[in-house]
């Protein structure tokens, strides 16, 4: 009765240990997940780029990395570019917007005949579009400050790369444990690469017909909605939701009508349902297979430790969770708990992977 008490108490306390190492480490561990994501991307970029032909030949690898590397970094920068001229005139043009936003519910209440005037947080609580903003410009500040930071993390991993194979094969003694190692490694580039295209694909379709609509509506900063709408593409639930309250609070204050108002938000709310719901759900399959109250407990808990950061990150930290503790008896639970139906598969068969690699 001890034993089973002492470790579940040990387990608990390496728990809490481990939080609050993620916690206090969120400076120096952000720009490294930041920089694992880009690395990622440029090697996926520059094995595309060698099996172009140019010129009758194909391109060696240390120049399709440059390449990745420079498209990467050219890309980030003007976008930031965009985002952050468009946030600083947002937050300029905030106290007009707020004041005409209290004359449109105060008028709202007086139709209405309502003896209490409504104000925003009667409709949103605890929300503040100075805060809003305020958390918008700290996240870019934040990620403008560690870019430095990134960039020599990620050269870096690119110079590693060439050896990283042979550390893993040197951590371990038995080739059974080295093969599991690489098996695992495959298997979680696999789901990774299968979930992270799909939602970047329809990340950008989101934040590309965003822009389309708040352009054609006349709606200003199209360009910060269409980046806001891909970015919250990759937070789960609430993401869409603040994808389209956003846009549809600033077209109900900016425009003298509410026909601009009732088509933004109609047309914003199709593009997510559909996408979201529809298009999404299809092209992903049961690749997750993630409890949808393992999503928002996630959210929540990334959220409190790296904030917009870790919600985005959440899901695909779950699914790195799943596939390691499906491999091994001692944590098998944990991943069946995760999942969505209890059905994480079996564990990986070596002798299949190996067949799998002959054949291809």
């Amino acid at each position: 009765m001890r034993q089973p008490l002492v470790k579940f108490t040990a387990s608990l306390i390496l728990l809490v240990i481990v939080g609050w190492l993620l916690f206090i480490g969120r400076s120096l561990l952000i720009p490294l997940i930041i920089a694992l994501v880009l690395w990622y991307i440029i090697n996926s970029m520059s094995s595309a780029l060698r099996h172009i032909p140019l010129l009758g030949t194909y391109l060696p690898r240390p120049l399709t990395i440059l390449l990745a590397l420079l498209a990467i970094f050219y890309v980030v920068g003007i976008v930031f570019n965009i985002v952050s001229v468009n946030l600083q005139q947002l937050a300029f043009d905030a106290p007009t917007y707020q004041g005409r936003l209290d004359e449109v519910l105060l008028k709202l209440a007086k139709q209405l005949n309502m003896e209490k005037t409504i104000q925003l947080s009667d409709i949103f609580p605890n929300f503040s579009l100075s805060a809003a903003l305020g958390t918008g410009a700290s996240v870019l500040t934040s990620l403008a400050g560690s870019s430095s930071l990134v960039f020599i993390y990620v050269l870096f991993m690119i110079f590693e790369a060439a050896t990283f194979d042979k550390k893993l094969t040197a951590l371990f003694e038995n080739s059974g444990r080295i093969k599991l190692a690489f098996a695992i490694r495959e298997e979680i580039g696999r789901r990774m690469r299968h979930y992270m295209g799909i939602k970047t694909a329809v990340s950008l379709v989101t934040g590309t017909l965003t822009y389309a609509i708040t352009m054609a509506a006349g709606l200003p900063y199209a360009a910060l909605f269409g980046f806001i709408a891909f970015l919250l593409n990759y937070i789960p639930t609430i993401g869409s939701l603040i994808a389209v309250v956003f846009p549809s609070l600033l077209s109900l204050v900016y425009f003298d009508t509410l026909t601009p108002f009732i088509a933004i938000t109609l047309g914003l709310g199709a593009v997510q349902f559909t996408l979201g719901n529809l298009i999404e759900p299809r092209l992903m399959g049961t690749q997750l297979n993630i409890s949808p109250l393992v999503i928002m407990i996630s959210l929540s808990f990334w959220g409190a430790l790296w904030g917009v950061i870790g919600m985005v990150l959440c899901v695909p930290l779950v699914v790195l969770c799943i596939i390691i503790c499906a491999q091994f008896p001692a944590s098998r639970p944990i991943a069946i708990l995760l999942s969505g139906d209890g059905n994480v598969g079996d564990p990986i068969n070596l002798e299949d992977q190996n067949q799998t690699r002959e054949l291809t």
